[in-house]
């Protein structure tokens, strides 16, 4: 897919992979629209170019989302890429029931239902387009999950099946594609608290989603899980061990 010259909204843009991403994109000669619930961070991710612009948006809130649609139309004139990078994870292992059903409920909500919601009213802009696209920021987790982020790996394993059923519905058109991203655990804010020794650079995803869209990679891997993909299918017990070696 060509890089310059498209309309871009990318959810949770103002922080971590979300906003390398936007600048990247930004500095390729492309209108990138940033969102999120954090009104200073938006405010300031903004100012890293001139063309990065914000609107904040609850992804999760439906009068939000609608507003944002009716934004993207009659300010914008349209939308051609759609990145939903919004997420949201817990460490919340299975021994702990603490407020279960509530983070459960908002991780599902956030990394799940909001972009199937946020996609679907998105679509009648994006099949307007003579070259559009979908980039669902996914995870590792989805293709392993891991016991101390059981509810957030679920929720990510519904996105990555959700984004499968997606690309084979839209190829029909031709016009739009589906990208599926799949990063290991990311050095930013979101994943502070999830221990781990190897994690990625927000820079590093970033770039990688870049080159993965411009040669139309369906899936677009980095880090582990370029392994992960390696062994999930042929060995997934031995992927599981990798991403749980303490059980």
């Amino acid at each position: 897919m060509k890089i310059p010259g498209n309309t871009i909204l990318i959810t949770g843009g103002g922080s971590g992979i979300g906003f390398e991403t936007a600048k990247l994109f930004a500095r390729s000669g492309n209108t990138v629209i940033i969102t999120g619930r954090n009104l200073s961070k938006l405010q300031k991710a903004s100012e890293a170019s001139e063309n990065i612009v914000f609107i904040q948006c609850d992804v999760t809130d439906e009068v939000q989302v609608k507003n944002l649609v009716s934004k993207l139309e009659d300010e914008f004139g349209g939308l051609n890429i759609l990145m939903n990078n919004a997420g949201l994870a817990y460490m919340n292992p299975h021994n702990n029931p603490k407020d279960i059903y509530k983070i459960a409920t908002e991780e599902m909500s956030t990394n799940y239902l909001s972009v199937v919601n946020l996609t679907t009213q998105l679509l009648p802009l994006l099949e307007k387009q003579n070259e559009a696209a979908i980039i669902n920021v996914s995870s590792i987790v989805a293709m392993s999950p891991s016991v101390g982020i059981a509810t957030y790996s679920a929720s990510k394993a519904a996105l990555h099946a959700y984004t499968q059923t997606l690309r084979a519905h839209l190829a029909k058109t031709g016009t739009i594609k589906v990208f599926d991203v799949m990063p290991p655990l990311v050095d930013t804010d979101f994943a502070k608290d999830i221990p781990s020794e190897s994690k990625l650079s927000p820079l590093a995803v970033a770039e990688a989603i870049i080159n993965g869209v411009k040669n139309n990679n369906d899936e677009i891997h980095m880090g582990l899980t370029e392994i992960f993909h390696q062994n999930f299918f042929s060995q997934s017990a031995t992927a599981f061990a990798t991403m749980n070696p303490s059980n």
